[in-house]
């Protein structure tokens, strides 16, 4: 059950932790006992998953629990469109089991390498008018509490801890099963072109609106995009050529991207030139393919990020804001904005919570300044009425976001009956949740 290698860091390489013990539990018994045998010792006890969070939410400086040999059973009531997993199985295993039962997840984001856990802890979400993030497709969930009692929620089970824990921060126990309601399996036909960025927000309101799902691409220092569509259709008659899959997805927006931004953080100079060069080079295509092989696509070049859920009216201001940030900066930015949109949903620390959004990511390569980028733009959005991705870079604290979240101190009061003793908290956590 316990391993010796405790040094830990997440994919961006920008969050370390060493550990005082590793648990690798593969039982809910083994789950529940460690979380007892830290409490007895004193000693604080933290999940980790696939380190896919920017935030130091998942730095343990007690004991480590990792997921990844916990074997709950899976269930899958293929009539009722259900599955029950263990909460450390990674979303690409996830979706994959859910193929072979002809099944699907609504939505995605763009990555599928996060647990399940992971993803709906933080408010993991993709884009689509019609879709809340990943924690809305949650129907049950069951915990392991800071005093060591299973607990198993869902709408008409424990229905307080159930709003609170499908965004759970990991603050309220040890998520070791979920069921997520999905869909028949289908197919997406995604269409990507580029745009100039004034006319992409001319016609937001109608692009939102007529399609599935809808994102786009800035590109720094131009005033060009990149828009990309994915709808629902009946078949798969346009599949992407492998050679095209590998020219476009992993030489072009990794291989030499990556090249790029190596280039840009040696000659700064450079950037805006990489910029237009990046934003000229992603050309028109239009192809189909099964829903998670187009949602999820392959991140390699590593970078850090913040991501802000504005209210959706709010989107224009933002991004003006954002592209007279960047053009006054000191340095130069390397990564594009990502802008995706979300319906509201009733989970309390979601970043939906009550409201449609407009989600703004920026990103910055490893090795790059970004903290004067990142606290710019964080002023823009809270002052927007912005609330801050959990698993996304972020400097706000527990007053801050209490004004943001109308039920944060219903979340709290949750927190003080399922962790009294704070056994599941860390630095980032008391800042956050105070």
């Amino acid at each position: 059950m316990a391993g010796t290698a405790t040094a830990w860091s997440n994919w961006a390489g920008n969050q370390h932790s060493i550990a005082t013990a590793i648990l690798r539990p593969a039982t809910l018994d083994a789950v529940t006992e460690a979380v007892r045998n830290a409490a007895a010792a004193g000693e604080r006890i933290r999940v980790v998953g696939s380190g896919h969070s920017f935030t130091p939410i998942a730095v343990a400086d007690g004991r480590r629990i990792e997921l990844t040999s916990l074997a709950t059973d899976v269930r899958v009531d293929r009539d009722r469109r259900l599955v029950t997993v263990p909460a450390g199985m990674t979303l690409h295993t996830l979706n994959a089991l859910l193929a072979r039962h002809g099944l699907a997840l609504p939505n995605l984001g763009d990555i599928d390498a996060q647990t399940v856990a992971g993803a709906i802890s933080t408010g993991t979400h993709g884009t689509g008018a019609g879709y809340g993030c990943l924690s809305t497709f949650v129907t049950a969930l069951t915990l392991v509490t800071g005093t060591g009692e299973v607990l198993r929620c869902s709408a008409d089970e424990q229905p307080d801890v159930f709003a609170a824990a499908r965004v759970g921060l990991g603050a309220l126990g040890v998520l070791v099963e979920v069921t997520l309601r999905c869909v028949d399996a289908f197919v997406l036909r995604a269409h990507e072109r580029p745009a100039p960025l004034d006319s992409v927000l001319a016609e937001l309101p109608t692009l939102i609106d007529g399609h599935d799902h809808v994102e786009f691409y800035w590109f720094p220092y131009t005033a060009r995009v990149q828009v990309k569509t994915n709808d629902r259709v009946p078949a798969d008659d346009r599949p992407l050529p492998r050679w095209r899959g590998w020219l476009d997805d992993d030489f072009l927006a990794n291989t030499v991207f990556a090249g790029a931004c190596r280039l840009g953080r040696a000659v700064p100079a450079l950037a805006p030139t990489i910029s237009a060069v990046s934003a000229r080079a992603l050309t028109e295509r239009t192809y189909t393919g099964r829903s998670d092989t187009v949602f999820c696509t392959p991140r390699r070049v590593r970078f850090v990020e913040m991501e802000y859920a504005l209210p959706r009216a709010a989107l224009p201001t933002a991004l003006d804001a954002l592209r007279r940030i960047v053009d006054g900066l000191p340095f130069k930015v390397l990564f594009p904005v990502e802008v995706r949109f979300t319906a509201a949903d009733d989970i309390w620390l979601s970043h939906g919570y009550g409201r449609e959004s407009a989600y703004v990511a920026i990103h910055q390569y490893v090795g790059m300044p970004y903290e004067p980028y990142f606290r710019a733009f964080e002023q823009v959005a809270t002052d927007l009425g912005g609330r801050p991705h959990w698993g996304k870079l972020h400097y706000r604290d527990a007053a801050s976001l209490a004004t943001a979240y109308p039920r944060f101190a219903d979340f709290l009061a949750v927190r003080d009956r399922l962790d009294p003793d704070r056994l599941f908290t860390n630095p980032h956590l008391d800042r956050i949740l105070g």
